[in-house]
């Protein structure tokens, strides 16, 4: 299995099909299994690079906590490992903070930027609706599932057909959590804020986000468009924070489209 050390963590990481090289990034407490819906449709014509964040899943949990910076390293030695020089990124919620990061530090390695369901800031963008979180729940003694199932409000739209949403929760439940790694995880998110240098970037950038998120609010992806020079920005109707489940055929038509004309150096635009 592949492994890369990057300033004291093991990253695991995979690479899928062959094309364009396209980096996806995973979000809070997430393992690189949750890209499963994505997967089919982007290996068929790029060279998708995955992998766990420090903290989670198959990479080991350092001592923290973790900075959006450092986590921003790891995937650029993700990319080393895989020697690809630069590549498309795509960044799901955290791991759109984390794409922000690489695009800023390493714009040299940045061909094209997906912001998904992500934010500017933790602490100073708008904040979650926590009105659906079940807190009286006797967590500590609640199961894997149980924890994830309880969820479900905040994470998903109301309209989602519920077996879609448990195929979701199987695989979340298969993979390997660590509450260490959630918390570190966490204050990198709580300590981060890209608002002042957004202006910056110079990478074409697509925002898309699910009109129903209540855990990172559409307001937060309207001022990442707003704030990103030439940004493209979707919202999706009908779709919470894990737009890609609750909207898979939008999410895979917009980002498609978007991908395949980033490959293209946009001449066709």
């Amino acid at each position: 299995m592949p492994y890369v050390e990057n300033e004291g963590a093991q990253l695991y990481w995979e690479q899928r099909g062959s094309g364009p090289p396209l980096l996806l990034i995973m979000g809070l407490s997430f393992t690189h299994e949750m890209w499963f819906r994505v997967l089919p449709w982007v290996e068929r014509d790029f060279h998708v690079l995955l992998f766990d964040n420090r903290g989670m899943g198959r990479s080991s949990v350092p001592r923290g906590p973790y900075s959006m910076r450092q986590m921003a390293r790891d995937a650029v030695a993700v990319l080393d490992a895989a020697h690809v020089p630069a590549a498309h990124v795509i960044g799901a919620s955290m791991g759109g903070m984390i794409a922000q990061e690489m695009a800023y530090r390493f714009p040299q390695r940045v061909l094209s930027l997906i912001l998904a369901c992500s934010s500017y800031s933790g602490l100073f963008a708008r904040w979650p609706d926590l009105r659906c979180v079940p807190f009286s729940l006797p967590w500590m003694r609640l199961s894997r599932y149980e924890r994830e199932r309880s969820l479900q409000r905040l994470l998903y739209s109301p309209t989602t057909p519920l077996e879609r949403i448990e195929e979701d929760l199987a695989v979340r439940s298969r993979c390997s959590w660590s509450k260490q790694g959630f918390w570190n995880q966490f204050a990198a998110i709580l300590m981060w804020n890209s608002y002042r240098w957004l202006p910056r970037l110079r990478v074409p950038t697509l925002v898309v986000h699910g009109e129903q998120d209540r855990l990172i609010p559409p307001a937060n992806a309207r001022t990442l468009a707003r704030r990103i020079p030439g940004a493209r920005y979707c919202f999706i109707p009908n779709a919470g924070h894990i737009l890609m489940t609750d909207q898979p055929e939008a999410c895979r038509s917009v980002i498609l489209h978007f991908l395949q004309q980033a490959a293209d150096g946009f001449s066709r635009t």
